[in-house]
């Protein structure tokens, strides 16, 4: 896990976030985003065997709880400057969602469902095999 500064643009008509090849660490393959998530929702819930991801807040805000089978870290995302790297072999929840929140996601893969550990157990299983 690591927060990536997103480089700003200010400007007096409005601020631009620019994400490019210099800011994230992987090629992007997939881009969507999380939106209209009721507050008492759960997101995730999952970890990727290869994927790896960079969270984004660009509206309102959301916890997300990783676990690297080591350690457990709560992270709030609440702003859009600010991203949350999230490497493979990660156990990520989101949860706690404003009103209003936008999550978007950068991908380094297309969706694959084997790619997917959607039980925790089975997550601690695989980490015990690597």
């Amino acid at each position: 896990m690591k927060i990536i500064d997103i480089p700003v643009i200010k400007d007096v008509r409005g601020n631009l976030g620019v994400l490019e090849k210099d800011t994230v660490p992987f090629t992007v393959k997939r881009v969507y985003y999380l939106f209209d998530v009721p507050s008492d929702a759960y997101r995730g819930g999952h970890a990727h065997k290869e994927q790896m991801e960079i969270l984004v807040a660009l509206s309102g805000s959301f916890e997300v709880i990783l676990d690297d089978g080591k350690k457990r870290i709560k992270t709030l995302l609440n702003k859009p400057n600010k991203g949350l790297f999230i490497p493979k072999n990660t156990w990520r929840e989101l949860e706690n969602f404003s009103s209003g929140s936008v999550c978007l996601v950068l991908s380094s893969d297309i969706y694959k469902e084997e790619d997917y550990i959607r039980d925790y157990d089975e997550f601690r299983l695989f980490l015990s095999k690597l």
